[in-house]
């Protein structure tokens, strides 16, 4: 009879349970699905022409460990320096914005996407502003950097604010990078890359990453 009754009780404990564990289940099959799904590691977006503003970039994936996406014209550039400085103020001066390959995939997927680009004509590179207007960058933080050929970052910056005003962009990162029309081309290596690389990894900390 006593066995029984402990039969019986142990269940009653164990129905008491399923119904406690449905319950839960239950409970969390209400829950919105981004309370569990958790963003993963950060994008950088890069444009660069000579490879300079690309080393940058992957200075910041190897210290964040965040993906690279290389950011494309549809129609390149011109490799000409003045050809392009002069294709550069037509667009600026009509506020065309031109065409890109592609754009990221799975942008909602990243919370924080770096923004990399060179400054022409004291301005953001017309393909970066293209970027910024269609790409959606609502609620995610958006660190900028930069390289320059010495006269620094101009209105880049707060180009990229005003273009993404529900982003939170953070104090951007400015580095000198060649100087084009000087012939020059790649220069962010070897004892200047691993100085720029200690200057990066510096705003990379201050800004939390």
């Amino acid at each position: 009879m006593k066995f029984n009754s402990i039969l019986s009780a142990s269940k009653k404990e164990s129905a008491m349970n399923r119904r406690r564990f449905l319950g839960i289940v239950a409970a969390t099959a209400l829950l919105p699905r981004f309370a569990w799904a958790k963003p993963s590691k950060a994008l950088i977006v890069v444009f660069s022409r000579r490879g300079n503003t690309l080393a940058l970039a992957r200075m910041i994936a190897e210290h964040t460990g965040a993906d690279i996406f290389v950011l494309q014209p549809a129609a390149p550039y011109p490799k000409d320096y003045r050809a392009n400085v002069e294709q550069v103020a037509r667009e600026n001066a009509q506020g065309f914005l031109p065409s890109l390959a592609r754009l990221p995939e799975n942008l909602e997927a990243y919370r924080t996407v770096f923004l990399g680009f060179p400054t022409w004509a004291m301005q953001l590179p017309p393909p970066v502003k293209s970027f910024l207007k269609q790409a959606d960058l609502a609620d995610k933080t958006v660190p900028p950097f930069n390289t320059h050929g010495g006269y620094g970052a101009g209105e880049t910056f707060a180009q990229t604010a005003r273009l993404v005003p529900k982003s939170t962009v953070k104090t951007g990162f400015s580095v000198k990078g060649s100087q084009e029309r000087e012939g020059q081309g790649l220069v962010v290596q070897g004892a200047y890359a691993r100085q720029v690389q200690a200057q990066l990894d510096a705003w990379l900390a201050a800004a939390g990453f």
